[in-house]
């Protein structure tokens, strides 16, 4: 579909092969999500630009280039977003379009080195931005592809056990099954009660994202809680055991992301609370760490390890 950039031309961006490649849903900044062409790293990003010209009009130029672009914009500093990535083609030197004229180009293996992203005050976004240089301004276009990281599965898996506890009031030893999920993976364990002297009336597993942001002093840390699922409800015993299955493919979950170009982290904690009759909380918090596996119908094979 075609835009109108002022009175001189439309700009066109077609994807090679975007009939058949696999689109998915990316969240945006206004909460609801949008229909991208799915990329991964080493994927060559190709097509066609077409420039539309208005009927008997000629367009004069300083020449017309398109850049693929890695980029992360801060919420509240969108005057500095920053580019990890910034390849340039140049399409036509500087001349006069007469009429028509459609441009191939092509980033052959262009590195996608982290995941598209958005999230409270941070977006890591990938497009394609043509641009008509003319003599005092600028006719541009962008177009927006999504980019997921796939890992293979990890060596080393250790399962997680922890302890919540009270002295003299409260014991409990939790163990899940590993530390390290898949997106669409089940989370499996047991909570052994070995001392109750109070009265829990509710118990339940969340899963936590926590965001952060910037440096220095203007550092900002944001917790969503994206899953929750009730244990029990109802007083525990001595001696009981209460197991966990927690499918965290119900729920819109990313990767971890670590210190992603000095300017922000995901990273995703398992929390357990449980509630008393007094309503007085207690909780423990342990890190996993989630990864995206290959989906079976992919051509191509992970390269990533976690």
């Amino acid at each position: 579909m075609a835009f109108l950039f002022g009175s001189d031309a439309d700009i066109d961006i077609k994807l090679e092969d975007e009939e058949t490649r696999k689109w998915v849903d990316v969240r945006n900044e206004e909460g609801g999500t949008d229909r991208l062409p799915l990329y991964y790293d080493g994927d060559t990003v190709s097509g066609k630009v077409t420039i539309n010209l208005k009927s008997g009009k000629k367009l004069e130029h300083k020449g017309i280039r398109v850049t693929f672009v890695g980029q992360i914009e801060m919420f509240y500093d969108r005057g500095n977003s920053h580019n990890f990535i910034s390849l340039v083609r140049q399409l036509a030197p500087p001349g006069t379009l007469e009429q028509t004229a459609v441009f191939d180009f092509d980033f052959h293996n262009a590195e996608k080195p982290h995941e598209t992203y958005t999230g409270t005050n941070v977006k890591l976004r990938y497009f394609l931005r043509v641009a008509i240089v003319k003599r005092l301004s600028e006719t541009s276009k962008e177009r927006n592809i999504a980019v997921h990281t796939l890992s293979s599965y990890p060596d080393v898996n250790n399962s997680l056990k922890m302890e919540v506890g009270i002295e003299d009031s409260l014991h409990i030893e939790f163990e899940y099954n590993k530390a390290k999920y898949h997106l669409r993976d089940v989370v499996i364990g047991k909570i052994y009660f070995l001392l109750v002297r109070i009265k829990i009336k509710h118990m339940e597993l969340s899963i936590i994202k926590r965001e952060t942001s910037g440096s220095g002093s203007n550092v900002y840390n944001e917790n969503d809680t994206l899953a929750k699922y009730e244990i029990m409800d109802g007083a525990p015993v001595r001696g009981e055991s209460i197991p966990i299955r927690l499918y965290m493919g119900a729920y819109d979950l990313t990767t971890t992301m670590r210190d992603i170009c000095r300017k922000f982290s995901v990273r995703f904690f398992l929390n357990l609370v449980l509630i008393d009759e007094e309503d007085r909380r207690y909780f423990k918090q342990q890190e996993i760490l989630l990864w995206r596996k290959a989906d079976p119908k992919a051509k191509r094979a992970a390269k990533k390890t976690v």
